[in-house]
């Protein structure tokens, strides 16, 4: 046994986290690649070499937020000061095409102030619309989206299976449920579905997700802190401190808010089943960043919650309406020593091809982000630092993503970070309020490699980022990212690809299945000439993730020097299997249940000066 295993091991004893003998043999017996450094468990190798450390990325992200016409701030509290935690946590923000035109438009969730604003004045969320030339246009007047508040995350999902995507936004106080008419238009339908809520509750991040497969989407949204400003403690009253620095107070301290599950009736509206589901009896409280995955490969969905200063939830569903809270059994609640962690954002993939999809999570300063490896049967290990992950603290954690940057076939992963307070500018000692990301190149060996610094502007220009969405939004098939930030413009961060790997991607409608598609298994398996072994992704259809926002629901893959995908497996909610075989790269593909492709969208290649000019 490694020595570093053993402390692993050692640490258990020390700390709260219990594991059954099962897992504790696990985690002693890893897969050998892992403490060897060999190929993959699952016997996929790679034709093409693995990256060297410190070599070319093959890619730069640059922010191109302001030309691109995303010209409206998202303000959130006071630029300087904060007198209460609502003032602190920013919004989401989606990677949306609404009007199912093939091209991503971009919803931004907006803020509000303390003080309110004159008539007129008031900040919105915006809803701009792709160009399909780099540029976007605000039509959210046009489309019906008006609407202030404490705007918090946002989600997408058709949960009337009428072809249409709609659009579910959270708040401090009343959410809002948008239909999406199907003209450019939304009606405000959130009476009638019965999923406002109380209005005086702190609801976070959000996703669409059928938990009992019946192909009608669900929906479940974390909640934060049962707040109200009369009474809620300012940083006199404590007083509330940060290093010396007076801030806002909480969460500990604040009684923590309680997650929702709303079951769809089928008929356009929902039912609150939070307790009857058993979501009610999770451990843990101050839900933010809400992730949706079948973790333990059984085909239902799980749900994963990233809860601030208490141990994060694992939602297991037992396939019969109900969930039970595993994370702390399961191995990725706390951190490696048992303690709870500040979660903001969380996001999953199969980083290591192992067939078993993973877990990377954002947290407070002082901590690292927190990267949980599923060695099977939704059974988590830390490996935060075995693979390269635990080299900051300086840092806090927002919105993150696994994505294939390089499109390798092997998921990278992307941090965007910035401080709660806006107070540490008095301190010598953090890295600031605004913060620069994180990226880090998936080696191929179970380890990634920090390439920060050889990211680009996009990358290392600090910001105070809150939200972000993954997505390619240029249709030249690489992946970009949209972030919100806090009193400032957002950012749309676009890769500018040299290399000239190869990808396709995947946009399901469900028939049996909801008509998202959401929920849906992916298997892409490629093969290169002359290799006698494969190599196999799996990816999944989700709503929301990150921090608080949606991220495009086409899920992408990158091919490397493959130019077709031997072998789609598409594994519906429902139960069926559509196989795909020999699918020509660099293209969108529409893929019906039941049916196969139906339609398919080419778009042109970029040379290396593409996106130079």
């Amino acid at each position: 046994m490694s020595s570093s295993r053993r402390k692993f091991l050692e640490s258990l004893s020390r700390s709260a986290l219990v594991l059954s003998l099962e897992n504790v043999l696990a985690l002693a017996n890893p897969p050998r690649w892992r403490e060897f450094g060999a190929g993959p468990a699952n016997g996929s190798e790679d034709a093409q070499a693995a990256p060297t450390p410190g070599s070319d990325l093959g890619v730069s992200f640059v922010n191109v937020g302001r030309e691109s016409g995303l010209n409206v701030k998202t303000m959130y509290g006071g630029e300087h000061k904060n007198k209460y935690l609502l003032e602190t946590t920013g919004c989401g923000v989606a990677f949306y095409d609404y009007d199912n035109d093939g091209w991503l438009d971009i919803f931004l969730v907006n803020g509000w102030r303390l003080e309110g604003f004159p008539a007129g004045q008031e900040p919105t969320s915006h809803l701009f619309k792709n160009n399909r030339d780099g540029s976007f246009t605000d039509v959210t007047a046009k489309a019906g989206l008006l609407h202030s508040g404490w705007g918090q995350g946002c989600c997408v999902g058709d949960y009337d299976n009428d072809g249409d995507e709609d659009l579910f936004v959270t708040y401090f106080g009343k959410n809002v449920l948008y239909h999406n008419n199907g003209d450019g238009t939304f009606k405000d339908v959130t009476d009638k579905a019965g999923v406002g809520g109380s209005g005086k509750r702190w609801n976070t991040g959000c996703a669409f997700v059928d938990y009992d497969r019946d192909g009608h989407l669900d929906l479940f949204v974390a909640n934060y802190i049962d707040l109200d400003l009369a009474t809620a403690p300012v940083p006199e009253s404590g007083p509330c401190l940060y290093k010396g620095v007076m801030v806002a107070c909480g969460p500990p301290g604040l009684n923590g808010g309680k997650n929702i599950l709303f079951h769809n009736n089928g008929d356009g509206t929902f039912s609150d089943v939070s307790d009857a589901s058993g979501v009610l009896q999770a451990n843990g409280t101050y839900g933010l960043g809400v992730l949706t995955a079948d973790f333990d490969n059984d085909g239902w969905p799980d749900i994963y919650v990233a809860n601030d200063s208490t141990p994060s939830a694992l939602y297991r569903n037992k396939k019969n309406g109900k969930f039970v809270d595993v994370a702390v059994d399961a191995g990725c609640a706390l951190s490696p020593d048992g303690k709870p962690q500040a979660g903001m954002g969380v996001s999953a993939a199969d980083y290591d091809l192992d067939g078993n999809l993973d877990i990377v999570k954002t947290n407070f300063a002082g901590d690292t982000p927190s990267l949980y490896h599923n060695f099977g049967g939704g059974n988590f290990e830390d490996t935060t630092f075995s693979a390269g992950l635990g080299l900051y603290t300086r840092f806090l954690g927002w919105g993150c993503g696994f994505f294939d940057f390089d499109n390798d076939g092997w998921p990278d992963i992307l941090i965007c970070n910035g401080h709660v307070y806006p107070e540490v500018e008095q301190l010598k000692t953090e890295a600031g309020y605004a913060q620069q990301k994180l990226l880090y190149r998936n080696l191929r060996n179970g380890r990634f490699e920090d390439v920060s610094q050889r990211g680009g502007p996009g990358i290392i220009v600090p910001s105070a980022s809150r939200g972000c969405a993954f997505g390619d939004f240029d249709n030249d098939g690489d992946i970009d990212v949209v972030v919100n930030t806090v009193n400032d413009f957002p950012q749309l961060i676009r890769c500018d690809s040299r290399a000239q790997n190869n990808w396709l991607k995947v946009r399901t409608i469900g028939t049996k299945s909801n008509r998202s598609g959401i929920g849906a298994r992916l298997r892409c398996v490629t093969r290169l000439p002359g290799e006698t072994k494969d190599h196999s992704q799996i990816d999944e259809v989700r709503s929301g993730g990150s921090y608080m926002s949606q991220s495009d629901l086409r899920v992408h893959f990158g091919l490397g020097n493959a130019d077709k995908v031997t072998l789609l497996e598409i594994h519906w909610p429902s139960g069926a299997v559509d196989t795909l075989k020999d699918v020509a790269a660099n293209q969108l593909i529409f893929v019906k249940e039941g049916e196969g492709i139906i339609r398919t969208m080419k778009f042109e290649r970029p040379t290396p000066a593409h996106k130079s000019k």
